[in-house]
């Protein structure tokens, strides 16, 4: 009994992989350098390929094994029908071992490789050994290698091929000649998916072509292998609409309307749009990577305007996403980026991702009118400010992103004219940045109190006889209960806040009485003390306030020709009985 024909078909990735340098696609300048190096006989003893999957390094590894093997001689157009030629493109040439790092990883499998190192080639004029997915070998393999790959054989040829460049040791790295293979351009993938397409009488419409090629994501094999399963699923018709219910993407023209609608803060709308999405086989998290997607196109249109006229921007990226990124102002499209992009984690791992990507449009339309730093300030500035600070704006989130649109981006609302500041308002600044000056001693203590130097400003007033006092010069006679270093003191904190030079110096001579007995001197002066003593004898004063802080029931029992005298403010005054 004969086995099914299906059993016979090659997917398109195989069917169609390049047999020849020229076949290859997007990656113009490692063809270049492989060239020049075949035309001028400059060929390393050791190759490695880095790229990310499926662009092409394994196929371009076997090309560089018959480019280097055919019978033509090294050729960069290796016939593809000789015996060496025909027996690579099969994986039975015996002087071509490949090797599956990924699988053999070990010490030992390096050792039996560089065993057959030292033997020449059986029938082909190079041995070659391709080593995939090199990155994976052990340290010990690595090291194993080493003297090899410094030194092998002039009949000996390596070719590495890696996804992980960076987990390859630098001690191998020095002596591979590097090639880095490109991601492949969205519109040469459009290219060759369209020419495979017609080779295998395939109708594909131009719209599903540039789903495919972004879902590619610059891999030649991975589109290829969408095709054939699009292909499959559409029975010979490829359509945009099967495409997206395939991949499990959202329309193009619903994207822009979704961001749309988020950045107006429309929030019912945006999540029943998102709901008819998922209904339709919309991933969340795709939905979300579509909206990130957006957001970085519309912010290079921003900045460079002329990209909407390239030809392979759909019409309706450049009608609604031209609008869509005027009305937005580049703050916007920042933060709407930041705040996309970690909700995406998010919507991956959360246990119920269409919740997560619901909350993530809610906290993006709720934030879509919130200002920039500069903006913030520039209101805070302009809003006037009562005894209980600024008052809260309205509204309860959401709708005021319809004024990021309208405004380019700007989510406040014109700020309103500041009234006239109050003198203490205007003052405030003044007093912070003028540096205090006093003209008299008595100044000088009352500065002392006002910095809160209570210590030094107590020995100021109880503890100095002042003999001579002008601007940044004084002269006092300290009493026994001063510190030895108050003159030092207080010349040091005086020079720091008034910002000259005081010079504070110590003296015998006798000077005046200090603050506190002349206080006192002139206490006892008082007519309402002299009363007062005169009825209490053996009275004594503890404390001297101000009269205004007298209890209220004591100003009523006193003479009005008490209170008035002395200009009016007499002391209010404690005695002890």
């Amino acid at each position: 009994m004969s086995e099914p024909s299906a059993a016979a078909y090659r997917v398109l990735a195989r069917k169609y992989r390049p047999a020849t340098f020229a076949d290859l696609i997007g990656q113009e300048a490692m063809v270049r350098t492989l060239t020049n190096a075949i035309a001028q006989g400059r060929l390393a003893h050791a190759f490695i390929l880095t790229g990310v999957r499926g662009v092409g390094k394994t196929t371009t590894a076997r090309i560089m094994a018959r480019a280097l093997n055919c019978e033509k001689g090294p050729t960069i157009e290796p016939c593809g029908v000789c015996p060496h030629c025909a027996a690579i493109a099969e994986d039975r040439h015996v002087d071509v071992i490949e090797m599956d790092a990924a699988s053999r990883t070990g010490v030992a499998d390096i050792r039996e490789l560089i065993e057959g190192v030292r033997y020449r080639p059986a029938q082909a004029r190079y041995k070659i050994y391709i080593i995939d997915e090199v990155h994976m070998l052990s340290t010990a393999a690595f090291n194993a290698l080493l003297k090899t790959l410094e030194e092998p054989p002039q009949h000996v040829k390596f070719i590495f091929a890696t996804t992980e460049i960076r987990k390859v040791p630098v001690t191998v790295l020095s002596r591979c000649q590097r090639f880095d293979l490109r991601r492949v351009e969205m519109a040469d993938l459009v290219r060759h998916f369209q020419a495979i397409a017609d080779q295998e009488g395939v109708t594909v419409e131009a719209q599903a072509l540039e789903l495919l090629a972004r879902a590619a994501d610059g891999s030649v094999r991975d589109g290829l292998s969408l095709l054939d399963q699009a292909i499959a699923h559409g029975a010979g018709r490829v359509e945009a609409e099967m495409m997206r219910a395939m991949l499990g993407l959202a329309d193009r023209a619903r994207t822009v309307d979704l961001l749309e609608r988020v950045m107006t803060g429309d929030v019912k709308a945006s999540l029943d749009q998102l709901a008819e999405a998922y209904a339709a086989g919309a991933d969340p998290a795709i939905v979300i990577e579509d909206l990130l997607e957006l957001v970085h196109w519309l912010t290079r249109l921003k900045v460079a305007p002329d990209l909407a006229a390239d030809a392979g921007v759909a019409e309706t990226e450049r009608v609604k996403g031209g609008a869509l990124a005027q009305s937005l102002g580049m703050a916007s499209l920042a933060r709407a980026w930041q705040m996309l992009l970690k909700g995406l984690a998010e919507v991956r791992t959360a246990p119920h991702p269409l919740a997560a990507a619901e909350m993530l449009l809610v906290r993006l339309a709720y934030a879509a009118d919130l200002p920039s730093p500069a903006e913030a300030v520039q209101a805070l500035r302009a809003q006037p400010t009562g005894p209980s600070g600024p008052q809260p704006s309205g509204g309860g989130g959401g709708g005021g992103g319809a004024r990021a649109l309208a405004q380019g981006g700007a989510a406040m609302a014109a700020p309103t004219p500041s009234p006239t500041p109050s003198p203490i308002a205007e003052s405030r600044p003044t007093a912070q940045l003028a540096k205090p000056d006093p003209k008299s001693f008595l100044e000088v203590v009352a500065l002392f109190a006002e910095r809160r130097e209570a210590l030094y400003h107590a020995h100021l007033t109880a503890s100095v006889h002042l003999v001579r006092f002008e601007p940044g010069l004084i002269e006092i006679n300290p009493n026994q209960h001063a510190p030895k270093d108050l003159a030092n003191k207080v010349g040091a904190l005086l020079g720091e806040w008034t910002g000259r030079r005081w010079v504070v110096t110590v003296t015998n001579q006798a000077g005046a009485a200090t603050l506190h007995d002349q206080e006192q001197a002139a206490v006892h002066r008082h007519p309402l003390v002299k009363a007062v003593l005169a009825a209490f004898p053996d009275a004594a004063i503890e404390r001297v306030r101000p009269l205004a802080d007298a209890p209220a029931a004591v100003l009523p029992a006193l003479p009005d020709s008490l209170i008035t005298e002395a200009g009016g403010e007499p002391a209010s005054f404690e005695e002890d009985a």
